[in-house]
Order: C-alpha cells, then sequence, then structure tokens
C-alpha cells in the first residue's frame, strides 16, 4: 500500500518503512508524529484519490533525526548603481520514516511502542556516557601530551599557504573581508590555490567552512581569469 502526502508545502509518494526528508515537524528522535493531509492511496491498480483530502486517512512516522539543510545563496545586484545584497538560508530539516497508512479512521498502533523504545534508547545512552566519563578523566590525566597534540591537529588549516605575498581575495566578487579572512586562516591565500581547487577540495571547503560548493566552483572560474591577467 502506498499514499500521497501534503507536508511543507510539498507532496511526497510513501510506502511503509520509507526514508525521507522533510520540512521540520516538532518532535523528539523516536516520536511518532501524524500526517493528516493524505491526497491519495491506493494499492496497486485499486486508488482512491481526495478532494483535496481523503477523510479518514492517516499517515504516522517515526522521527529518525532533526537537522539542516544545505545553506542557499540568495545574490542580488543591481547594474550602475553600485548595490549588492547577499541573504542565505539553511532550511531545518526532519528526517522520517513511514510507520502505518491507516484507513477508516483507526488509530497509530506504533506510538507507545516507540516512545518506549526512544525513552529506552536514551537511558542506555545516558548511562554509557556515565561509564565513559571516568574512563575520559584517566585518559586525560595520564597523556595530556596526546590530548593536546589531538587538538593542534584539529585546529590544524585544511590547506599549505604558500609562499610569498598573499593576493587580496576581495577582488573575486562573492568574497568579502570576512570570508577572505576566514579563507586565510584555512591557509587559502592566493587567486593560483584558488583556480587549482579540485573537486575534492571544493567538497573539503563545503564540508568545513560556511560556503556552498556552487559559491566555490564561482570563485575558482573567476581565479583563472585572474591568473590569466
Amino acid at each position: 500500500m502506498f499514499a500521497v502526502i501534503k507536508t511543507g508545502g510539498k507532496q511526497y509518494r510513501v510506502a511503509a518503512n520509507d526514508l525521507l526528508k522533510i520540512e521540520k515537524v516538532e518532535g523528539q528522535v523516536g516520536d511518532i508524529v501524524e500526517i493528516g493531509h493524505v491526497l491519495a492511496h491506493g494499492e496497486g491498480e485499486n486508488v482512491t484519490f481526495g478532494a483535496p483530502f481523503v477523510d479518514g486517512v492517516l499517515v504516522t512516522a517515526e522521527v529518525v533525526e532533526q537537522g539542516k539543510n544545505r545553506t542557499v545563496i540568495a545574490f542580488k545586484k543591481r547594474r550602475r548603481q553600485n548595490s549588492r545584497r547577499k541573504i542565505g538560508h539553511r532550511q531545518l530539516l526532519t528526517t522520517v520514516r513511514i510507520a502505518e497508512i491507516l484507513l477508516g479512521g483507526a488509530k497509530p498502533t506504533k506510538k507507545a511502542a516507540a516512545k518506549t523504545e526512544a525513552k529506552a534508547e536514551v537511558a542506555a545512552k545516558a548511562e554509557a556516557k556515565a561509564e565513559a566519563a571516568p574512563k575520559k578523566e584517566a585518559k586525560a590525566e595520564a597523556a595530556p601530551k596526546e590530548t593536546e597534540a589531538k587538538a593542534s591537529e584539529t585546529a590544524a588549516p585544511l590547506f599549505k599557504a604558500p609562499k610569498g605575498e598573499p593576493d587580496d581575495l576581495t577582488v573575486i566578487k562573492g568574497i568579502g573581508p570576512v570570508a577572505a579572512g576566514q579563507l586565510n586562516e584555512q591557509g587559502i591565500m592566493t587567486f593560483a590555490q584558488i583556480a587549482k581547487l579540485s573537486d575534492k577540495d571544493v567538497a573539503k571547503i563545503d564540508e568545513h567552512m560556511p560556503f556552498s560548493a556552487d559559491q566555490i566552483m564561482d570563485w575558482r572560474e573567476q581565479a583563472k581569469e585572474l591568473v590569466k591577467k
């Protein structure tokens, strides 16, 4: 059996045990949420359509994770007006697993079980953390040098800075003084470096810095033109 649901202004075709990301719904991991906006449901060729929603049909889903989508940049520029506007948006998302498709006004059967399992899981994690705490303290006392080495390794820049004078990265459209400072901290100092960034390097910057892959690739193309000059 499948159903077509509407949530967050979007429509999804779902079946039991499907995993999907939707716009944020309130709930903690392990909770069962109800989605009452069902546009259609059916099995095989037998499909029932709503007008716009089907009465008495309910879809329940288990919250798996609360997170965020990638940052979307909206950049607007007016010609000959020296006017620019840059806005970033990062959509909140909830990952859910479809539990049941209920017909005829039936009530959810997995609600209590899901909450019980979630509480047990939280209790188990808390107990594991309590047991691990003394071990972490003992390791910290026994090997402070190792901890310092790991900390310095974590704080190491993503790239090795080249020798010589750095370029003014703000010449590249889309890189302001703040972004240029962040790139310099990660060892990116020249146009040539940006021009030679591989797709793997772009993915690394996208993962560890507040810039999207599309932004970085645009900077790379601009840097190539600047290097030619």
